[in-house]
């Protein structure tokens, strides 16, 4: 049992390491909010999208290019506007509070990059291996080893941007940042589909 939770952790990270926009999204996040809040709502939107993937298996591969789409153009803009309508007042204040970072964050990952590599590769190895669990299991643990490597980058560089940026150039640089992540995913899911 251990070898497959093993391969499909291996696989998964592999997979979702390189040039993952959900990786740069969540150092974002970081760096606006606090830490653990952000990895309790990753680590939700993961274990659910892990979820739906090992169950229907390569039926996720096959959702319409568009609808992925859609769909990621939506969330990525759902949370520039969350970070955009942060208050100049509430600027002054320590923290936001921690289940709107937590829905951030679970947002943020949750409705977007649906049928990306992480998903296929689970499926593949949920259909290779038939143990759904412990395939869903390394899986989620791969997805949120990643997720803490990027929160805990983005935390590093917040304490630093705290001390040398103003709130609102964060905020616009913020912004802009998940606007154009926005983008690249939709024409990386849009031109994959005509490849």
């Amino acid at each position: 049992m251990l070898p497959i939770f093993l391969a499909t952790y291996g696989a998964v990270f592999v997979a979702e390491i390189v040039g993952d926009k959900l990786l740069y999204t969540t150092g974002v996040l970081a760096t606006r909010y606090r830490t653990v809040p952000i990895m309790c709502g990753m680590a939700a939107a993961f274990m659910l999208k892990m979820g739906v993937a090992v169950a229907v298996g390569e039926a996720i591969s096959k959702l319409p290019p568009w609808l992925v789409a859609c769909v990621t153009a939506a969330s990525f803009i759902g949370v520039a506007v969350t970070v955009w309508r942060k208050d100049e007042r509430r600027s002054h204040q320590k923290e936001v509070s921690a289940p709107k970072a937590a829905m951030v964050s679970f947002a943020a990952i949750f409705f977007s990059e649906w049928g990306d590599v992480g998903q296929i590769t689970a499926a593949a190895m949920s259909a290779k291996y038939h143990v759904p669990l412990l395939v869903w299991a390394g899986a989620v643990a791969a997805m949120v080893t990643k997720g803490i490597l990027a929160a805990s980058i983005g935390a590093g560089v917040r304490g630093w941007i705290q001390e040398h940026v103003p709130p609102k150039i964060v905020r616009y640089a913020g912004v802009a940042a998940l606007v154009l992540l926005g983008i690249l995913s939709v024409v990386e899911t849009l031109t994959e589909s005509h490849a």
